[in-house]
């Protein structure tokens, strides 16, 4: 789950975390209304307008002003960016409509650098990654010097050790600014671990992490995101959440309590069960390859799906216009195969079906729901196993492209 970065921000004051001054807004005369009260608390002119979605790369798709006229400057700015379809590397080409922005004191910056906490699955460990590199593309550094990054891991028992984080502190050099802005920085880290473990997040990053001319250390941006997993222990979490900003037919996935990913593919997967969904993409990407034929989305019904559960994963699935078939595959454990194939059944006469369905099933009552399928008199296509099912569904792909 991710939250805006002005949201971010109030949970890195609850924990100590230095941070701008700045107020969320809605609408261009809030806005403006923020910026009136930011420039009286601050003395200062200058304030920055920002566009608030759940997004990187803000600033390079214009979605970060700075007024230095005051608030009738950043009225104009506002004007602007509020409603406009912001585009950026995480966006894709479409972009996203900025519906909120965050009203910003503008700070003397005399360095940006980049510090992030997130979860290294290979280590087990939560993993602090820090660069002289801030306010920049980390993948891109990453990619292109990865000398600049360092990283330390934190010991589950024990935790991040002081010494850790004086490792990063003179990683970036921060001893020429002085013992307190080393001191500072020490600090910060150590909150936003805590934070991190009592927030159950998968990732808190600051890009950039500035240091003033004046020596202090100040989080000028958030990115949080938290581990769906640990959604029960979090109440407020629903209060953060902005359905505009998450996928529409995820979300009335997991209304439905199915687990749904929409991809870039063309063929739409029905599966149960985590693993199985996996390889079930895999085996469509390897057969498909040379043929431009890709799963549309993931999608796991779980193992105690009804009809109706199976009615509306279909519908999910036909909402993106890219799907061009249907591939269901189920291992019938807790799950009986008829109880599918009847489900598969109902949802083609109910939704009309005009794109293939390949069904491969296996498990209890296969020969029950086998025959459901043969018998209903419908588009549907028996497949023997995956690799089979994979190679139909190619087929019935490929050969609806020509």
């Amino acid at each position: 789950m991710k939250i805006h970065e002005y949201q971010g921000k109030q949970i890195f004051a609850r924990y100590g975390v230095p941070i701008p001054k700045g107020y969320p807004a809605f609408t261009v005369d809030e806005a403006e209304a923020m910026a009136k009260k930011l420039i009286a608390e601050t003395s200062s002119p200058v304030v920055v307008v920002k566009a608030q979605i759940h997004a990187g790369g803000r600033g390079k798709g214009g979605g970060v002003k700075v007024a230095k006229g005051g608030a009738t400057e950043a009225r104009d700015l506002a004007t602007r960016i509020l409603g406009m379809q912001l585009v950026t590397h995480q966006t894709g080409p479409s972009g996203q409509k900025v519906r909120r922005l965050y009203i910003e004191q503008g700070l003397d910056i005399e360095r940006e650098l980049y510090l992030s906490a997130l979860v290294d699955r290979d280590q087990r460990r939560v993993a602090f990654m820090a660069s002289t590199e801030g306010g920049m593309d980390i993948e891109k550094v990453a990619a292109d010097t990865p000398e600049k990054i360092l990283s330390v891991h934190a010991d589950p028992v024990v935790g991040l050790s002081p010494y850790q984080a004086r490792q990063l502190a003179y990683g970036l050099g921060l001893e020429k600014h002085g013992k307190e802005t080393v001191a500072q920085f020490l600090k910060l880290v150590g909150s936003l671990y805590t934070l991190f473990l009592k927030e159950d997040c998968s990732l808190v990053e600051i890009n950039p992490l500035i240091v003033t001319k004046s020596g202090g250390v100040v989080a000028l941006d958030s990115k949080i995101n938290f581990d769906d997993n640990a959604d029960f222990r979090h109440p407020d979490w629903n209060e953060l959440r902005d359905e505009d900003e998450e996928d529409r037919v995820e979300l009335e996935a997991k209304k439905a309590g199915l687990n749904y990913v929409s991809l870039d593919g063309n063929v739409g997967c029905l599966v149960n069960g985590a693993g199985l969904a996996m390889a079930t993409m895999d085996i469509i990407k390897h057969a498909g390859e040379k043929h431009g034929v890709s799963p549309a989305n993931f999608l796991d019904v779980g193992g105690g799906a009804n009809q109706e559960q199976v009615t509306k994963a279909f519908s999910m699935i036909l909402k993106s216009p890219k799907v061009k078939a249907i591939f269901v595959n189920i291992f019938g454990g807790i799950m009986k195969c008829d109880v599918i194939a009847n489900g598969v059944v109902m949802a083609a006469k109910e939704l009309g079906l005009k794109v293939p369905v390949i069904v491969r099933l296996e498990g209890t009552n296969v020969e029950l729901g086998r025959n459901i399928l043969t018998q209903s008199g419908l588009r549907i296509e028996a497949a023997t196993s995956m690799f089979d099912g994979a190679q139909k569904i190619v087929a019935a792909v490929a050969g609806g492209a020509r």
